[in-house]
């Protein structure tokens, strides 16, 4: 398995194991992981704090140019305002864990030059699968139904 992605189900299992959503994401820059995150809007009580949003935040400042040199590790396709974040600070390549489970904005990123890159990994299926079932009405408000 690709480690960038294993360390994105890593948060993902760290946000559920502190009873939040089951979604993890990290930034990597040069062959290294610049920044970590997983959903924590429960856990802060936030309402942007998606996994991406987290990663990018735990990345700190950067340089434009810095951005444009990352890749965004994701365990779920990127819903509007996270898809909004990597074209705002240029992530040429976002990879994702699965999509089956919630199918973001990855046309507008690929219309718009990001390369998207889509693995449906069993394990990041199977988290969400498990947690819509067990939480619907926190996973409905968190992508906002």
């Amino acid at each position: 398995m690709d480690p960038f992605l294993l360390a994105a189900i890593e948060e993902a299992e760290c946000g559920l194991s502190e009873g939040g959503v089951p979604i993890g994401s990290v930034l990597v820059h040069s062959g290294a992981i610049v920044g970590r995150g997983h959903n924590r809007r429960v856990q802060k009580g936030s309402v942007i704090l998606h996994a991406e949003m987290d990663a990018l935040e735990n990345a700190g400042r950067r340089t434009a140019a810095f951005y444009r040199a990352c890749t965004l590790y994701t365990t779920l396709s990127p819903c509007s305002m996270c898809s909004g974040a990597i074209l705002l600070y240029g992530i040429p390549c976002v990879v994702i864990g699965e999509n089956q489970s919630f199918m973001g904005e990855e046309q507008w990123l690929a219309d718009r030059g990001v390369h998207i890159q889509v693995i449906q990994d069993q394990r990041c299926i199977q988290l969400m699968r498990e947690f819509v079932q067990s939480c619907p009405a926190l996973w409905a408000e968190d992508i906002g139904e």
